[in-house]
C-alpha cells in the first residue's frame, strides 16, 4: 500500500464514522428528515426485492444506514476490503444526500446556499468513492486477470495440439 492510500484511505473514511456515530446517536431526530426519502425508497425496494425484510421505520433505516457508514468506514480506514467498503459508503450516501441536503425545497438563501454546499461536497464525496472502490492498489483486476488467463488458456491450448500433432507424427513414422 502506497503512504498516499495509507493517509487518504482513512480521511476519506472519517467523515462517514463521525456522521454514522452521529446519526446513530440522533436517529429520531433524523428520522423526520429521512421519511421523505424512506417514503419512496422502501416501496420501490419491496417491488424489486418483494422477499427481503426491509425495515419501513425511518428511524430504523436511519440507524442502518449509520451502521454501515461506521462499519463500512472502519473497514475502509484501516484497508480491509478497501473496495467493498467504499462500494458501500457510496451506496449509503445517495440517501444520506437526498434526505439531509434537499436545498430544492429551501426558501431562505441562506440555508438554500447552505445546503447546496453540503449537497455538492457529498456529491464530491460520492465521486472519490467511487474513484476508491475502482482502486486496484496497483494489482491487476478481476477483468484484466480473466482476459490474460483465457489468453494464456488459449495459448496453452494451441500448444499442447501442435505438441500432440507432433507426437502423433513422430507415432505414425514408428509404425509405418
Amino acid at each position: 500500500m502506497t503512504v498516499t492510500r495509507l493517509i487518504a484511505r482513512p480521511m476519506l473514511a472519517s467523515m462517514f464514522v463521525v456522521g454514522g456515530v452521529n446519526a446513530l446517536k440522533n436517529a429520531g431526530a433524523l428520522a423526520g428528515k429521512a421519511q421523505p426519502v424512506t417514503d419512496r425508497f422502501v416501496p420501490m425496494v419491496q417491488r424489486v426485492v418483494p422477499q427481503a425484510p426491509i425495515p419501513t421505520d425511518a428511524t430504523t433505516l436511519v440507524r442502518l444506514n449509520a451502521g454501515v457508514q461506521i462499519l463500512a468506514g472502519a473497514a475502509l480506514a484501516t484497508g480491509h476490503a478497501p473496495r467493498l467498503a467504499s462500494t458501500a459508503l457510496a451506496a449509503t450516501l445517495v440517501p444520506t444526500t437526498l434526505a439531509g441536503h434537499r436545498f430544492w425545497e429551501e426558501t431562505d438563501p441562506a440555508l438554500k446556499g447552505n445546503q447546496k454546499v453540503h449537497f455538492f461536497k457529498n456529491v464530491s464525496m460520492f465521486g472519490g468513492l467511487l474513484i476508491a472502490g475502482a482502486d486496484t492498489d496497483g494489482k491487476p483486476g478481476v477483468a484484466w486477470r480473466a482476459r490474460h488467463a483465457a489468453t494464456d488458456v488459449k495459448r496453452e491450448a494451441r500448444r499442447l495440439a501442435k505438441d500432440a500433432r507432433r507426437e502423433a507424427k513422430l507415432a505414425k513414422a514408428q509404425i509405418g
